[in-house]
């Protein structure tokens, strides 16, 4: 899984076509298996998906399911409600884009990363700057008051 998809893959028989599938995925209910046979794989999903996002393909045998989340900001420690559930803080995500994450994120983030690079070369971080840039317009407005030993 990534953060903005979980991918399930289903073993099916060898020789399955996509029309010997019926596979349903709705907002909080997957299933997958074939037609006119008890399901491979049923029940309700752990968290939402959005459905309209949300594809599927049948590859050598192997039903796999691109379920794109509602919520893309963290991981499911498991897909369907009944599974037993996964340790999260184990997950070692991969390297994800900055354009991944929504903009409050990538915004937090970026900042981090300036501060980051700044520290890392004895610069002020962006609250420093940010105070130092205070400091200059209560100067300018104030040129009566003695800053000398400020």
């Amino acid at each position: 899984q990534t953060l903005g998809e979980v991918t399930v893959s289903v073993p099916m028989p060898a020789g399955t076509k996509a029309k010997m599938l019926d596979v349903v995925i709705k907002k909080d209910y997957l299933r997958v298996g074939l037609k006119g046979q008890a399901p491979v794989l049923e029940g309700s999903l752990s968290e939402t998906v959005k459905v309209d996002d949300s594809m599927w393909a049948v590859e050598g045998g192997v039903v796999q399911l691109d379920l794109v989340k509602t919520d893309g900001m963290h991981w499911w420690n498991r897909v369907l409600s009944t599974d037993v559930p996964i340790d999260v803080q184990k997950v070692e995500p991969e390297n994800s884009k900055l354009s991944d994450l929504d903009s409050e994120t990538r915004q937090t983030v970026e900042k981090m990363m300036f501060d980051q690079r700044q520290k890392a070369m004895g610069l002020p971080t962006s609250e420093e700057l940010q105070r130092q840039e205070m400091m200059k317009k209560f100067m300018a407005a104030h040129p009566e008051m003695d800053f000398s030993n400020a």
